[in-house]
């Protein structure tokens, strides 16, 4: 699988047992850095691959821009090493006519891990960013019997993690039909998310209406926010989300979905984007200790 995955020696054991030297697939992390007209924005840590998605995704995130129409192109730069070589780590966007350069305010101070989307903010307010689309009336009502069947079908598409065990997923649903659109997976769950989002721009489908974002993992401050640049109105994750996410989610009308596992799902936000079944209609809402 090229850059996405690589094998080292390991010493297997259980305790008890005999030791024993093998080999293991592991998911490669390099860091990335993001340029636009050859002015560094950021550096964050990823898995190589979709790195034009990316880059696109972390754009709108960060709001600089809000649709497909202002990505013009990407590319990556030869000479990123003293010896001229290209390490395909460095890569350079170009804007569309008449879109502003991103503001120097948004320059990272310092590189982004993999587990942290917001690294580098310069301040607390600079952790906000505000959407060019809002979702708080989009007129999403999913079955949640549709809603049900996302996790697996996430799973089906998680390539890399059957082989290392050690990526996350992003994946985009419509709706309505339940049709899966576009799967990435990245040790970020933050670049996940992007690289689904710069796809979505690079098809220029922005703003996201009546689509679902379904995660692996937890529903975050960052996701959320994520989801709300993009003009998602819905998210949906197998774990939990933070208070955080949810204050951000009631505030901005996005639905978040958490603990969605088989039959079973714990709405947060928006309930009513899910629809009612006959039996649920009848039958009063639990609470949740």
């Amino acid at each position: 699988m090229g850059r996405i995955t690589a094998r080292k020696h390991v010493t297997r054991l259980t305790v008890g047992g005999e030791r024993r030297s093998t080999t293991d697939t592991l998911a490669v992390e390099e860091p990335l850095e993001i340029r636009v007209g050859g002015q560094s924005l950021a550096i964050t840590m990823r898995t190589p691959g979709h790195d034009f998605d990316l880059a696109a995704g972390f754009l709108v995130s960060e709001g600089v821009i809000s649709r497909g129409d202002e990505f013009s192109a990407a590319r990556y730069c030869a000479g990123a090493t003293d010896e001229g070589l290209n390490t395909y780590n460095v890569l350079d966007v170009a804007l569309a006519p008449g879109v502003p350069a991103p503001d120097p305010s948004l320059e990272r101070a310092f590189y982004t891990t993999s587990s942290c989307g917001l690294c580098g903010k310069a301040s607390i307010d600079a952790v906000r960013t505000k959407s060019q689309h809002g979702v708080l009336h989009d007129p999403l009502v999913v079955d949640p019997e549709l809603l049900a069947t996302f996790p697996d079908l996430l799973r089906a598409g998680q390539d890399v993690f059957e082989k290392t065990g050690g990526l996350h997923a992003a994946a985009l649903f419509d709706g309505r039909t339940g049709r899966l659109l576009v799967l990435r997976e990245d040790v970020g769950r933050h670049n996940a998310v992007d690289k689904v989002v710069g796809w979505a721009v690079k098809e220029n489908l922005l703003p996201l209406t009546g689509m679902v974002l379904m995660v692996s993992g937890r529903a975050s401050f960052e996701l959320t926010q994520k989801a709300s640049m993009a003009g998602i109105p819905m998210m949906a994750a197998v774990s939990a989300p933070s208070s955080l996410a949810v204050d951000l989610a009631t505030e901005l009308g996005v639905t978040i979905v958490g603990f969605l596992r088989g039959a079973s799902m714990v709405v947060y936000s928006r309930p009513d984007r899910l629809a009612a079944t006959a039996t649920a209609a009848t039958r009063p809402m639990e609470s949740i200790a």
